[in-house]
């Protein structure tokens, strides 16, 4: 059956809609100082664009093949792909792939640019951990990610970026040298001012995108609620991964780490996380939150 959305979190689509609003902003002011030095802004958005396809298409099986995640089929985790059945039903999306990997850190994540083209990993660790409504919750938790196209809006708020940080490299490695890519007069303090603005967007952008990010991250705990019914199981199964990074040796995280900003929880140490730098709010916010709307709930 499906799940109607359970109010709205004005609050929350406010503070995504500022940060969006404050990147397109920053990029549109970067756009008309590079077209004002003259900066060849065609040819090094090209390079950039094509660098962040690679990334966009290319990104979620790089991400499986990190974390050696193998599809599996309905005869191989039969209740696993029951639960995603069900709960993709409930969300009016398409069943994603399933995949799971051997690991003893308990995580899941989604991947995929479209939610036709998502997977869902788990890895055996997690399923291990938690009762079945915990795991229900987490899987429901990456499936608002694919049904809120969280990839998709990621890569896109990226775009200048890394056009501000191929810009950094170019002209800091002399690439730009010889005209190309600016005005054969311009100057040496010229090329310094390019350098220092881009450093400066740059700068930015890893802010507000960290930023857009862990707000995305309390839409998912949302919305997992939503679909479930029950936010106290999210906050159990969020309290319950958390606890277990405390206790997994260094060489298991380091195994997993480049799937960090995917993970329902980053596979961390909680005293390594510096939450403004953090593509993932603290703990302690997100089970504020989930308490919140589980009180809400129980008004209604």
């Amino acid at each position: 059956m499906k799940r109607d959305w359970y109010g709205r979190d004005r609050q929350l689509t406010f503070r995504m809609f500022l940060v969006m609003f404050l990147l397109a902003a920053l990029y549109l002011l970067f756009i008309a100082f590079l077209w004002r030095t003259g900066i060849d802004f065609l040819g090094v958005a090209l390079i950039a664009g094509s660098m962040l396809a690679a990334q966009y298409f290319f990104s979620d099986k790089v991400v499986l093949w990190s974390v050696g995640a193998r599809e599996v089929g309905p005869e191989q985790a039969p209740e696993l792909h029951a639960m995603i059945e069900r709960l993709s039903a409930m969300a009016d999306l398409p069943k994603p792939k399933v995949a799971v990997t051997s690991s003893e850190v308990p995580n899941a994540f989604a991947t995929g640019r479209s939610p036709k083209s998502s997977v869902v990993v788990v890895t055996t660790s997690l399923m291990d951990r938690l009762d079945t409504p915990e795991l229900e919750a987490v899987l429901a938790h990456e499936l608002t990610h694919v049904h809120n196209r969280d990839v998709m809006v990621i890569t896109i708020a990226s775009f200048f970026a890394a056009v501000s940080s191929l810009l950094m490299r170019l002209f800091m490695f002399g690439g730009m040298r010889g005209g190309y890519g600016r005005r054969r007069d311009q100057s040496g303090g010229g090329i310094i001012l390019v350098w220092l603005v881009s450093l400066l967007v740059w700068v930015l952008s890893f802010f507000l995108i960290r930023a857009l990010s862990r707000y995305r991250e309390y839409a998912a705990d949302r919305g997992s609620a939503i679909l479930t019914g029950t936010p106290s199981v999210l906050a159990s199964a969020l309290v319950k991964i958390s606890g277990a990074m405390e206790r997994i040796p260094d060489r298991d995280l380091r195994e997993v780490e480049g799937a960090n900003a995917f993970f329902v929880v980053p596979a961390l140490r909680r005293s390594s996380l510096v939450e403004l730098l953090s593509t993932h709010p603290s703990l302690e916010k997100r089970l504020e939150r989930l308490k919140k709307m589980e009180q809400d709930m129980e008004r209604v």
